[in-house]
């Protein structure tokens, strides 16, 4: 491992320049410790909130997880036990009678969240499920996810 440095050292030492590559910043006769900050995309925080929240929600069969995912042409909801890593109940706007309901060009609204929390706690009572735990999925618990959460509470949901 020394003998793989000594370069480095010999380096610093002649005081030239010594340029390594793009994760490596050129070292002068004075070494100095560099550290520059990752950056992280929206997407890579949002799975960072949603990895810290499904440590705390989990899904039973007494009360299954509720889970919000919202891209930006469609909502989708599902129902599940996480015990048995099985599906209960699902809604999207991918669905035939949604998508012909509303004529939406630019992505769901809140209007449109608000109708699929009417039909998940439609088709959760239909199976009887009245309790569930709320995975917002890592989004703000704003806008369209907060009309479906609110529209699926009162639809008979219980959170």
């Amino acid at each position: 491992m020394s003998g793989s440095l000594s370069f480095l050292h010999s380096a610093f030492a002649s005081s030239q320049q010594l340029t390594l590559g793009p994760k490596f910043i050129a070292a002068k006769a004075s070494p100095s410790l560099v550290i520059e900050a990752k950056a992280t995309t929206r997407r890579e925080d949002r799975l960072a909130r949603h990895a810290r929240i499904r440590k705390k929600v989990e899904g039973t069969p007494e009360r299954p997880r509720l889970s919000v995912f919202r891209s930006n042409k469609h909502i989708y909801v599902q129902v599940i036990d996480d015990t048995k890593m099985h599906t209960l109940a699902s809604a999207s706007t991918m669905q035939k009678p949604i998508s012909e309901e509303f004529d939406y060009s630019s992505g769901p609204t809140v209007e449109v969240a608000k109708r699929i929390g009417e039909i998940i706690a439609k088709n959760c009572l239909e199976k009887g499920i009245k309790k569930v735990a709320f995975d917002r999925g890592g989004y703000p618990y704003h806008g369209r996810v907060e009309a479906l959460a609110n529209a699926a509470r009162e639809h008979g949901l219980q959170f």
